[in-house]
């Protein structure tokens, strides 16, 4: 009998009987399905290489004389350009000249199947119960066959595995001998839990690697010198798994820099041990409690829309527990309410023990300010970051929370809540998003502004259900922080108005996230 089909751990036939007992049309789960699929290309990097990059026009020559000085460059160079061309391109420049006519096989191939489509795959996905374009899986395995490698990069994301599960195989093992350095291969569902074959172990030239809609191979049946020694960024998107299975992929990837968690579809225990690791993105998916181990490089830790097996089943807190990282500069989005954050570094204030971690000095947490327990938390949370410079503050909405529950949740909480080292010493940006007055935020934002002594700038992002009444009714809300006694005269005050029309989860850039680029991965007012 096959395994059973997971949807966060519900087999596919018990969901359509219960639709069906429901009076649901079972139809609808393919509308589901093909979020889930959207959700996971939205995840997925973008290829090196577009079918649709700039061409110059044709009959204009290049140079006055009408000379063909490209074909005289370097084979190396050449088969650079080559290497840089969509693979339908590549093989087309064979036909230019005999001078071309060996490169394209001796070039590093990019080949992205979506580019195979008689569309080059502009229109996006195609819907589900719709069958695998038959002629784009063949055309993907002749050129595999075809081309004696290495292979650049290799993006398989248009098949239903389950109908080419002889193809699928192959299709590792050629990659395995012929070399691929980046690799995107995607199960378009159903089945949404197949078997990843333990082939992919074999790949030891992989640089990048992302696996979406499988269920990881059985560890225990992989041969144990078999690892990724090449591997530096990792992508698990909505694919089935156990601790031990991404626990032994980790183990076995001793260069990895980037991980990439998204949407698993079963409750998951992530321990980080590694000597490597420098980003880590978890997101939209079932966690067990987060423990950073030992992680000597990692500088960025995000975390949002994380849902523990214990808080659906018993409302128990998801903890974050954070041992060795002393380069951790950026954390976020924590839930003070929801969540305990655990750290091995103690120190004594006001007689009571306080966990800190002194290097993380850009923060993002989601608060419910219209729930007093959520609140009361975040003092805690502030005083862990002694060193904080920079606070993004999402404000989480709740339909059924009033504010009578956070009513004495006022200044004078914030001022008897304890000495908080960050906000008196270091912070110098406050971020505020979604802000609709509530008594409780604007105690929050008053504080901060009469105690922060290096506060350069504010940002308070308005919620636009504010400005349906008229911008004098949002004058009315920040007026007791535009009449507050500014410890920094120097600060800046900067509001805008929220583009968003419905309450929801924190903005947030995937990509943006793991680029060192950015400063601030948080702050997306600019980028977007």
């Amino acid at each position: 009998m096959a395994d059973p089909q997971f949807i966060i751990g519900t087999s596919i036939s018990e969901m359509l009987a219960g639709m069906e007992l429901d009076g649901e049309d079972p139809h609808t789960l393919d509308l589901g399905t093909n979020y889930l699929l959207y959700f996971l290309y939205d995840y997925l990097p973008h290829p090196p290489v577009s079918p649709t990059a700039t061409l110059f026009p044709s009959g204009l020559p290049l140079l006055p004389d009408g000379v063909d000085r490209i074909s005289r460059l370097p084979d190396a160079v050449l088969r650079g350009i080559v290497s840089r061309l969509p693979a339908k391109d590549a093989a087309r420049t064979s036909a230019l000249s005999s001078r071309w006519r060996p490169l394209w096989r001796a070039a590093p191939l990019s080949l992205v199947d979506s580019h195979l489509l008689p569309d080059g795959g502009a229109a996006g996905q195609f819907p589900i119960g719709v069958p695998s374009p038959r002629a784009v899986t063949a055309a993907v395995s002749r050129v595999l066959a075809a081309h004696p490698g290495p292979f650049r990069c290799v993006h398989l994301t248009r098949s239903t595995m389950e109908e080419h599960r002889g193809e699928m195989s192959r299709w590792l093992d050629i990659l395995v001998a012929k070399g691929v350095q980046e690799l995107v291969f995607a199960n378009r569902p159903w089945p949404i839990d197949l078997r990843l074959p333990a082939t992919i172990f074999g790949c030891a030239s992989l640089t990048r690697l992302y696996l979406g809609v499988w269920r990881l191979p059985d560890t225990a049946a992989v041969p144990r010198g078999a690892s990724f020694p090449n591997l530096k960024e990792l992508g698990l998107c909505c694919c089935v798994m156990e601790d031990h299975d991404l626990a032994f992929m980790l183990e076995r990837s001793p260069v990895l820099e980037f991980l990439v968690l998204m949407g698993s579809q079963t409750g998951v225990g992530l321990r980080l041990v590694s000597h490597s690791l420098r980003c880590v993105q978890l997101g939209f998916t079932m966690l067990e409690d987060i423990d950073v181990v030992d992680a000597p490089r990692l500088e960025r830790l995000f975390q949002w829309q994380i849902v523990s097996p214990g808080q659906v089943a018993m409302n128990c807190s998801f903890r974050i527990k954070i041992g060795r990282a002393p380069n951790l500069r950026v954390l976020g989005y924590l839930k003070p309410g929801d969540q305990e954050l655990g750290i091995s570094n103690t120190v004594i204030v006001a007689g009571a023990k306080e966990c800190i971690v002194p290097s993380v000095q850009i923060l993002g947490i989601e608060v419910q300010f219209g729930l007093r327990n959520a609140v009361k938390k975040v003092p805690g949370f502030l005083r862990c970051f002694p060193n904080l410079e920079t606070l993004h503050v999402y404000v989480k909405r709740s339909r059924r929370i009033s504010e009578e529950s956070t009513g004495k949740v006022n200044l004078k909480f914030w001022q008897e809540g304890g000495p908080m080292k960050c906000v008196v010493q270091s912070m110098k940006k406050v971020f505020f998003y979604e802000f609709q007055g509530l008594r409780s935020e604007v105690a929050f934002l008053k504080f901060i502004a009469e105690r922060g002594r290096v506060l350069e700038q504010m940002v308070v992002v308005v919620a636009s259900k504010c400005f349906s009444s008229g911008e004098d009714n949002v004058r009315a809300k920040l007026k007791p922080l535009t009449s507050a006694n500014w410890s920094s005269k120097a600060c800046k005050v900067e509001l805008c108005k929220s583009t968003r029309t419905e309450p929801g989860s924190p903005i947030y850039s995937n990509k943006i996230a793991s680029d060192f680029g950015f400063a601030d991965p948080f702050d997306l007012l600019e980028y977007h």
